[in-house]
């Protein structure tokens, strides 16, 4: 679940909102993002992977809150690590880190072919 942005980080450029399939985040007055539907979030790490600026942190865990502390993230490396374990922008050439995303595709395509009412719990 997206559990914290960096705001000394973050460059204002909008992709996080622009990204979240379930409008976990809206832009403030200084076009900063702000998490405002934390529980809707799907930890789909959509907005982790476009933040160019390592600003997000999504914690693994979907179901629950887990209120990490943002000093010890940051000290961890773990800004950014979804980008860089995934292969995208400046880790697209190195060959520790590859692209596997293409997989997804037939996973959206099944996903948007689904009526809302045809999924149950």
């Amino acid at each position: 679940m997206l559990e914290l942005i960096y705001s000394d980080l973050c460059n204002g450029c909008g992709q996080c909102v622009a990204v979240c399939p379930t409008n976990v985040l809206v832009t403030d007055a200084l076009g900063k993002p702000v998490i405002t539907e934390q529980q809707a979030c799907q930890t789909c790490f959509m907005c982790e992977l476009y933040c160019s600026s390592d600003a997000l942190y999504v914690d693994p865990d979907v179901d629950q809150l887990r209120h990490p502390d943002p000093v010890a993230v940051r000290e961890a490396g773990l800004l950014g690590q979804y980008r860089r374990d995934s292969g995208w922008d400046e880790w697209a050439d190195d060959p520790a880190h590859r692209n596997e995303h293409w997989r997804m595709g037939g996973i959206f395509a099944l996903a948007r072919s689904t009526p809302p009412n045809a999924i149950s719990e």
